[in-house]
């Protein structure tokens, strides 16, 4: 199980072998997280996301991390779900978006991952559930990650996280 920090900062300045990126399905790049990595890691970045689009909730695809300084040498592409209430399998898609990008961090030979709050920012989806959901699924998934670091853009977010991380 890897060790998991829970931060306040900018996911694109971690020193990590990957970044994930809270995506939509065409890879292009959009808002929040998403957009902060597309600028950051330069125009390739949606010229390789389109290359592999679509990818769909719940999936995970990676890249290389183009202009991002080294050591990230990946981004990982995870698309969350959009919120609609909880009753239409939200929570088995987010933990499937933390699941699956683990499985491609040992697929690519990633031990130092770092995560954004996936899918709460404008898809909707309820930063508290979401926390528990990222913990949780983070210590149940079998990986060679060996630290995962826990990015929160804003205090609110890491509180939420802080406390899913200490919690048993």
């Amino acid at each position: 199980m890897p060790v998991i920090e829970v931060v306040r900062g900018d996911i694109t300045r971690e020193e990590v072998d990957a970044i994930v990126n809270a995506a939509n399905e065409s890879l292009l790049g959009g808002g929040g997280v998403d957009g902060a990595i597309h600028r950051a890691a330069g125009p390739g970045l949606a010229q390789a996301g389109a290359a592999l689009a679509p990818c769909h909730p719940g999936e995970a695809v990676a890249t290389p991390a183009f202009d991002l300084d080294p050591p990230v040498r990946h981004v990982i592409h995870t698309v969350g779900p959009v919120w609609e209430g909880g009753g239409h399998g939200e929570a088995d898609v987010l933990a499937s978006c933390y699941r699956r990008s683990l499985q491609v961090a040992d697929e690519i030979g990633a031990r130092r991952v770092a995560f954004p709050a996936i899918g709460t920012g404008v898809y909707g989806y309820p930063s508290d559930q979401a926390a528990t959901i990222a913990v949780t699924t983070i210590r149940a998934t079998p990986t060679a990650v060996e630290h995962v670091r826990l990015v929160a853009f804003d205090d609110a977010t890491y509180r939420l996280l802080a406390a899913a991380a200490s919690a048993d």
